[in-house]
């Protein structure tokens, strides 16, 4: 990616060296690892440069993060409301971690809003939103945990990183590429990782603590998805996953079980668009995955109220019950995917 435009370097710096009261950084709803990496990852840095730091999140995450240091420290603002509300009035500073809106935060939107301090904002996603004092958004950065591993380098902060920073940094580029997958074509993004792992971190460990310690329920829900729930719409060169709520009682789901089930009908020959719907609480969840030039950005934008990347978006419906969302996308799905190209 292109050098980071050195007055927000120098705006953070600024902000970082008077800034003597507590520091509090807030992921997005749901977070997921480049989200619970990159907050981690930075607040530990910062912390090792002596500032008070605390990672509020809007609630929690899938359990196969809690290996990484400073996880079980997190404040979940929808368990502890009045614990983080105490943290964010002593706090100066905000860091907005890997969100383009505030409506991602949920509860915490109105937090942020009405925040008097300094906010920042250090994300990935496309079109943030103008909320925060100093916007750090790279969109061509694989990551926001890459993002915040070149902000502090230019920072000149890397000598207050350690290997636990590194290994939650790692992970954030690691999940948010899909273990190398998508989004990885900038030969930077390998440049950084190599950087990572010269900290002592062991990449095959990260990788078996995020992909290999599921349960055997998770297993068999998978199991159930791909035999059961998939259909596949190959004139269309699409598939989709389906998760209702009478299937996830079956199989004991817990936070982060669906993890990855999107990802698994592109290995298909020939698909290039999956979807899967969760149905979670009041509303169904929509994850998006596409491969080549094919983008879900806009599907996710405008008819799921979401957004994301090229290649990875999501959004959520509410005013509709799974069967009507599907019944949607099989009626709009010649529209989504009237410019797809075949790939040769």
């Amino acid at each position: 990616m292109k050098q980071i435009e050195s007055k927000l370097i120098t705006g953070l710096l600024d902000a970082l060296k008077k800034i003597e009261t507590p520091i509090v950084i807030i992921p997005h709803m749901n977070p997921d690892g480049d989200a619970i990496g990159s907050a981690l990852g930075f607040g530990r840095v910062l912390k090792n440069s002596g500032k008070k730091v605390s990672v509020i999140s809007p609630d929690s995450f899938p359990s196969f993060y809690k290996w990484m240091t400073g996880s079980r420290d997190i404040i979940f603002y929808n368990n502890e409301k009045k614990k983080a509300d105490e943290k964010i009035k002593e706090a100066g500073m905000i860091i907005c971690m890997d969100f383009n809106e505030i409506s991602r935060t949920g509860d915490m939107e109105t937090v942020i809003e009405n925040f008097k301090g300094k906010r920042i904002l250090i994300d990935h996603h496309p079109e943030p939103q103008c909320f925060a004092d100093i916007t750090i958004s790279y969109p061509e950065c694989s990551s926001s945990a890459e993002l915040s591993f070149h902000i502090i380098n230019e920072m000149g902060y890397k000598k207050f990183m350690d290997k636990e920073s590194a290994e939650c940094l790692y992970c954030g580029i690691m999940t948010d590429t899909g273990s190398f997958d998508y989004s990885i074509r900038n030969p930077q993004t390998f440049r950084s990782l190599s950087d990572l792992i010269s900290y002592s971190i062991d990449p095959i460990e990260i990788h078996h603590n995020v992909f290999d310690t599921y349960s055997e329920d998770r297993m068999r829900l998978l199991g159930y998805c791909l035999s059961e729930g998939m259909e596949v719409f190959p004139e269309y060169h699409a598939a989709i996953i389906s998760l209702p709520r009478d299937v996830q009682k079956r199989f004991h789901y817990v936070k982060g079980d669906n993890e990855g089930f999107v990802n698994y009908p592109l290995s298909i020959k020939g698909i290039r668009f999956s979807v899967l719907f969760s149905e979670i609480k009041d509303q169904v969840k929509v994850s998006l995955r596409s491969t080549g030039s094919f983008s879900v950005t806009e599907i996710a934008r405008d008819y799921y109220n979401g957004g994301g990347h090229c290649n990875a978006s999501g959004g959520e419906i509410s005013n509709l019950s799974l069967e009507e969302v599907k019944d949607q996308f099989r009626k709009n799905l010649p529209l989504y995917v009237k410019n797809m190209k075949e790939e040769e």
